[in-house]
């Protein structure tokens, strides 16, 4: 067979298959339209009333449905409500998202690993500066908390037993920092003795290539107790010890670490009771003014350091309870209630209402220790390591169990309220009820007694 042949036939063959696949699409759509004709006389025939039943077509099958109780009774009722109250299933919905939302972040941030940095060779680079009673279970819980985390911890003492008492915990990255503010001249050598430490070389251990420290914070913690009473029977020795140790203290320990401050760019923190400061309730005068000072301080040295790029946080702490340090504590007043010692006049004017007030603070956790547990101290060491390390801090941080609660309805509520709820109420005072007020007092004495 030539080339020629062999040529004709392959041009014959592709024109065989073009005719079989024109032929068999061809059958096909005239298949198809045969099956709808068809579909369409059976369905007409089945709807013609002259037919006979025998002769009419078998109606379709139904098609398939859900069960009803499902679609009919719970799925087309819900869509319904939604499509009549459209308002509240968005506020519905923007709740439930919210709170899914706000927990989520909270179980995130509580589960997130907090440790400090390290240096290259593994070594401890971050110091944190304490400044509060080296007794106090604040400064105790916190001091430990961060030098858990991979800190130096020095914590700023006052006196020789405070220092041979942090000397006492046996840790060797808590370490104290004698800071005598009332000399001159000695606070300025401890202040260079720091700095040098902060600017040399530093070797951890034998063998350790030198890293350079880093001064990462300086948390300030006033003494958290005020006594309580009022007005005129707190001496104005009680004032300017209270003063004193509370306010002049805190800034001029805030003023001796404002240059190494700038030059590491260090946070400021500064914790400080919520919960009376907020109700501002009677007979604490004295740490309502001392939290207020305080809190002006605070956003004034804010506003300074804010302009050199430097962050100053406020905690404002609720209630704690401490009692994995040194018992339970809570971050108010504890002192005794007595009123013995008040003159006749001033037991007669204030006796019944300081001691209504006491009792009802300490039924609600707010005045007194024996009230009911505060919030773990888990929270307030996330809060502090926080404050120190996220690249934008908030500048206010409420802390602690009723520190948020209270700060509201201090703010909102109108300060009568508070005072009634707080078992506060109107004395009148005359010369005729004068003999029964002093029975009176004498009954609430009997009452401090049995207490």
């Amino acid at each position: 067979m030539t080339s020629d042949d062999q040529h004709f036939l392959d041009v014959l063959s592709g024109y065989t298959q073009d005719i079989k696949k024109f032929t068999g699409d061809v059958f096909d759509a005239s298949d198809r339209h045969f099956e709808s004709v068809g579909s369409y006389i059976k369905e007409k025939l089945a709807r013609a009333e002259w037919l006979p039943g025998v002769a009419r077509p078998a109606p379709p099958p139904p098609p398939h449905r859900l069960p009803s109780t499902l679609s009919a009774t719970y799925i087309e009722r819900l869509q319904s409500w939604v499509l009549r109250n459209r308002a509240l299933t968005a506020a519905i919905v923007a709740f439930f998202g919210t709170s899914t939302y706000l927990i989520y972040r909270e179980n995130k941030g509580t589960r997130r690993k907090r440790r400090a940095r390290r240096a290259s060779n593994g070594a401890r680079k971050e110091v944190i500066a304490i400044a509060g009673p080296a007794s106090s279970p604040i400064t105790k819980s916190l001091s430990l908390d961060l030098e858990r985390r991979g800190h130096i911890v020095y914590i700023i003492v006052n006196s020789a037993e405070e220092e041979q008492q942090v000397l006492s915990e046996s840790r060797v990255d808590i370490r104290p920092l004698l800071l005598d503010i009332g000399d001159t001249y000695s606070t300025q050598e401890a202040i260079g003795r720091f700095n040098n430490l902060l600017l040399r070389p530093h070797i951890a251990f034998t063998g350790a290539s030198p890293h350079n420290l880093h001064f990462g914070g300086l948390i300030l913690v006033p003494d958290l107790i005020y006594p309580s009473g009022p007005i005129e029977t707190i001496t104005p020795e009680l004032w300017s010890d209270a003063l004193n140790a509370k306010v002049l203290n805190t800034i001029a320990t805030a003023q001796v670490f404002l240059p190494t401050v700038c030059d590491f760019k260090a946070r400021v923190l500064v914790l400080t009771p919520n919960i009376v400061s907020s109700l501002r309730p009677a007979f604490h005068g004295v740490e309502s003014t001392v939290v207020a000072a305080l809190d002006g301080f605070t956003a004034t040295l804010r506003a300074e350091l804010g302009t050199l790029g430097i962050k100053v946080c406020q905690l404002k702490l609720g209630t704690f309870d401490c009692s994995g340090v040194e018992g339970k504590h809570h971050l108010q007043p504890t002192q005794s209630w007595s009123t013995v010692t008040w003159g006749a006049s001033t037991r007669a004017a204030y006796s019944r209402n300081f001691l209504n007030q006491n009792r009802v603070g300490r039924n609600r956790g707010i005045l007194d220790q024996n009230g009911s547990a505060g919030s773990s101290l888990r929270e307030l060491h996330n809060a502090v390591f926080d404050a120190l390390t996220q690249r934008s801090p908030r500048a206010v941080w409420r802390v602690g169990r009723g520190s948020f609660t209270y700060d509201v309805v201090g703010n909102w509520m109108p300060a009568g309220l508070v005072g009634w709820m707080l078992g506060v109420r109107r004395v009148s005072l005359n010369e005729g009820g004068e003999p029964q007020l002093e029975d009176s007092v004498q009954s609430w004495e009997k009452v401090e007694t049995a207490v």
